[in-house]
């Protein structure tokens, strides 16, 4: 069995704090080298919600600001003394009131470690507090990214008057772009529950132990165990992960964490959102994006996105990504911009040059940025292509023209064959390779450009097909193949298909019948694509130990294991399937 050792390791730090590089603010000396104490720092404090919980925080603001000054809150579950210290200097330094504030439990909190569950009131607990001391003009600036991303956003769920603009960077939604993906649960995640409840601070050597976590996915995927019962094969209980598998659905459970649907509409503040075609939580940031705009036309809120991983997107990209060399454009500081943002909306200030419209964005390839007012206006044609039964090489075609007569591939998975995976390339890691994984899974490629391209946007489609079993996990990649032969990794899928029309109610399939699946949560990307260029589609059932393996009995995925892989799973993949690529013509 071929494994993506790459991805078990990097995923497993995917939600780790990412402000521990940032540079630290200067320190000023005197000419005999003695520091000038130049912060009035509170780093003790205890701020207590009307709910009655006590949340952690440390305070700085600049000696001798003179006037009250807006307050810069950064709300983290990582509570780490130093990096929360130098995180609140930062925005003492740019004229903020610096405000760090832990999660519920976490460091001097005397509450019980409640992940995610009550960010909606606790977040906007420390927001009434900030908003009410003589320190401050009463209006509050949140920022950060992932679990603090997401926590920004949770404020909005119940907007609080003093809160006047969030910039959150690569935003996570629990139950939408983690724990689960598309409703898959990954194992990319399985570890955090322990880095951030084992103590009031963070478990650091059973986080890091990366030997551990690459063992316990493959222990767990040999084993053939249910995903239910991970954590006996881990060895520790895991009673938050307990807690999320029994809502396998987008249910009140996580409603009731984020912003949903109508709530949206009340969002009525200036958003700045940040994330990248690599972050691996992109789903998320762009679900907030979307349903912002869809509930409330008139929103104020830009997007910034270019060629950037999680960690990157957080501090504005890496010269050289997974192999990938960045357009020399495309670096830029995401925590200037979050200041020049700030002082755009609360001190007057020049909005930040970058932002052009609403949706700015790094065309990779081309060094340069463009910018459009939706997402359906960042590209100015659909390319549909439909997944044919017609052969060209080793692969089947991507044709524009849809096949005149009904005809299907084939493919089988034999869930019960552990020396084998499915889905194996699907991460990105690396970018841009010369050959791929071909031991699984469907390839179709299309035609090559006669001119160049870009492909900008969300790729999105519908996939026809007739299984023996009620449900399955779908996996999808999508390459660029340059004339030379080189893959470049554009973006990828998950998904559960029993869930493809409403994450929050599962419609089984019927065996037997042709059922159409269509497919939307997917990675927004952007790529110029030269003469003679293709694009490659890898269309496959996700069997790997990633993620839970889903048997397709239609029980709860989590309690099916190796006893219902009796019969392989049977798949009629249909040539009107199809694929729709936003592509940029010039």
């Amino acid at each position: 069995m071929k494994t993506t050792i790459h991805l078990i390791l990097v995923c497993m730090g995917l939600f780790a704090h990412a402000f521990g590089q940032q540079p630290k603010p200067a320190v000023p000396q005197t000419a005999t080298g003695v520091a000038i104490q130049v912060y009035d720092i509170q780093d003790s404090v205890l701020i207590k919600t009307k709910e009655g919980m006590q949340l952690s925080a440390i305070v700085v603001r600049k000696k001798g600001a003179g006037k009250p000054q807006p307050a810069a809150l950064f709300f983290t579950i990582y509570a780490d003394h130093d990096n929360n210290l130098e995180e609140a200097k930062r925005s003492a330094d740019h004229g903020y009131i610096g405000v760090v504030v832990n999660s519920r439990g976490k460091a001097l909190s005397p509450d019980q470690i409640n992940p995610y569950e009550k960010e909606s009131t606790d977040v906007n607990g420390a927001v009434d507090w900030i908003s009410k001391h003589p320190w401050t003009d009463g209006r509050v600036a949140i920022y950060g990214g992932s679990y603090s991303g997401f926590a920004a956003w949770a404020a909005t769920k119940h907007l609080h008057p003093a809160l006047k603009t969030i910039v959150p960077y690569v935003a996570a939604i629990p139950g939408f772009g983690l724990p689960m993906e598309n409703n898959i649960f990954l194992n990319a995640n399985y570890g955090w529950g322990f880095y951030v409840s084992n103590n009031k601070y963070l478990d650091e050597i059973l986080y890091r132990d990366q030997q551990h976590w690459r063992d316990m996915q493959l222990n767990w995927y040999n084993s053939g165990v249910a995903y239910r019962k991970i954590d006996s094969i881990e060895g520790h209980p895991n009673p938050l992960l307990q807690r999320w598998i029994q809502h396998p659905s987008y249910d009140d459970y996580w409603q009731n964490m984020v912003p949903w649907q109508e709530e949206f509409a009340k969002i009525n503040i200036p958003v700045l959102s940040v994330t990248g075609y690599y972050d691996d939580g992109q789903i998320s940031a762009l679900r907030y994006f979307k349903e912002h705009y869809k509930y409330n036309k008139q929103a104020n809120h830009y997007l910034i996105i270019g060629p950037y991983d999680h960690f990157g997107a957080q501090r504005g990209g890496v010269p050289v990504l997974r192999d990938y060399k960045v357009d020399q454009l495309a670096l830029i500081s995401t925590a200037q911009i979050t200041y020049d943002w700030m002082d755009y909306v609360l001190k007057g200030g020049p909005k930040p040059a970058l932002l052009k419209d609403k949706i700015n964005y790094e065309v990779m390839g081309a060094n340069r940025w463009k910018h459009a007012p939706s997402i359906e206006k960042m590209n100015n044609q659909v390319l549909r292509l439909y997944l044919s039964t017609e052969k060209s090489g080793q692969n089947q075609m991507l044709l524009p023209k849809k096949p005149g007569q009904l005809a299907f591939s084939a493919q089988e998975v034999d869930f019960a064959d552990r020396q084998h995976s499915n889905n194996n390339d699907y991460y990105p890691y690396p970018i841009v390779g010369k050959e791929l994984d071909r031991s699984a899974g469907l390839y179709f490629i299309s035609e090559p450009f006669n001119e160049p391209v870009s492909v900008d946007g969300i790729w999105n489609g519908v996939l026809k097909a007739n299984i023996n079993k009620k449900d399955m996990d779908i996996g999808m990649t999508l390459y660029e193949v340059m004339p030379d032969g080189t893959y470049f990794h554009l973006a990828y899928f998950l998904g559960r298909a029993s869930y493809a029309k409403d994450m929050t109610r599962r419609t089984l399939l019927k065996e037997g019948a042709i059922s159409s699946i269509p497919f939307s949560g997917t990675r927004m990307f952007s790529r110029y694509l030269s003469k003679g260029s293709r694009l490659l589609l890898v269309l496959d059932i996700n069997k790997n130990p990633f993620a839970q393996i889903n048997y397709g009995t239609g029980k709860d995925v989590s309690d099916e294991s190796i006893a219902d892989a009796k019969v392989p799973l049977k798949i009629k993949w249909y040539n009107d399937s199809y694929v729709d690529i936003p592509v940029w013509k010039y």
